[in-house]
């Protein structure tokens, strides 16, 4: 009996040191680094929503792997102008639009794959550092409320160009200050498609408010908007078909300058894999979360991330 009574005691004390040892920290042990732990990141976007969706992922996405962010996603700015003179470290931007815009092209390249190589390599030169583009075409496009489509047989701007020229007093167009100027904008598009349209019939609007007007249909027929605007759907509008493809391939990728890039290759790592799942249907859906139905742009980015198992 003494002896199992020893016995047990002694088990009993192994157990208890052991549970001790198991329960104190190493003092030695060292936490594992995250790959941005100390670095800084200004992350920018343009003032639309995906754009602005797109950038909050990317600080979402950096900050989960250790990064310090700046987020300027929503505060006004010329992103491209910050990006080059070195104000913030990235921002996503789109080929055909840089193309045309930034590098002084009278027309984007039809083939979005050559476009994207073309604008990626021309940026080099800048200083400017294109990661992979994602499968999203957020081109300018021409919208009008589903019933007046119907009733005005409307299919393409071909159509709308018909009926210009036969009911010009009623066409009447809403368009924000950026696709007046663009040499791929307004002006371009009723010249290649000979859109007869009064210029009194013409209104500069915010670019958020466009889509509410022309479902609307009192200040303005149709509307310019981008495809994977989530406001499209909601509000019941027909997207009338680019039949000339006059509207370059808006590809989107995150842009920064090549300095950071070469301080920080695994951002290309993980950004690319966010920009692996994004295609147009995800992007008009987490756009149509924020527009139509009012949630914020960071929840509904992060949540998305999460969901995607990608932070």
């Amino acid at each position: 009996m003494k002896r199992e009574t020893c016995s047990f005691f002694a088990v009993l004390t192994t157990v208890v040191a052991l549970t001790a040892c198991a329960g104190k920290e190493d003092p030695d042990a060292v936490s594992p680094r995250l790959p941005f732990e100390g670095a800084t990141f200004t992350v920018a976007s343009k003032g639309t929503t995906e754009n602005i969706l797109l950038g909050k992922m990317t600080a979402a996405v950096l900050s989960a792997h250790g990064a310090t962010i700046v987020d300027e996603t929503e505060n006004p700015k010329d992103a491209r102008a910050a990006l080059t003179s070195g104000a913030v470290d990235m921002y996503w931007e789109y080929t055909g639009a840089a193309w045309v815009s930034y590098r002084g092209n009278a027309q984007a390249i039809a083939d979005p794959v050559q476009q994207y190589q073309e604008m990626k390599v021309a940026d080099a030169a800048e200083g400017i550092a294109w990661l992979d583009g994602a499968p999203v075409n957020n081109s300018y496009a021409i919208a009008v409320a589903g019933d007046k489509a119907k009733e005005l047989r409307l299919e393409s701007l071909t159509d709308l160009a018909k009926l210009s020229k036969s009911k010009s007093a009623g066409i009447s167009f809403c368009i924000d200050a950026e696709f007046s100027a663009r040499k791929d904008g307004f002006t371009g598009m009723t010249e290649a498609y000979g859109i007869r349209v009064d210029q009194d019939k013409v209104k500069t609007l915010e670019g958020e408010v466009i889509s509410s007007e022309v479902a609307k249909g009192q200040t303005c027929t149709f509307g310019e908007v981008f495809a994977t605007d989530g406001r499209i759907s909601a509000l019941g509008l027909k997207v009338l078909t680019d039949d000339r493809y006059l509207f370059p391939s808006y590809s989107a990728a995150l842009t920064l300058r090549q300095e950071t890039l070469d301080q920080h290759p695994k951002i290309a790592d993980y950004i690319n894999s966010v920009t692996a799942q994004l295609d147009d249907a995800t992007m008009t859906e987490l756009n149509t979360r924020v527009d139509a139905e009012g949630e914020d742009p960071e929840e509904v980015a992060e949540s998305w991330l999460q969901e995607k198992g990608l932070i």
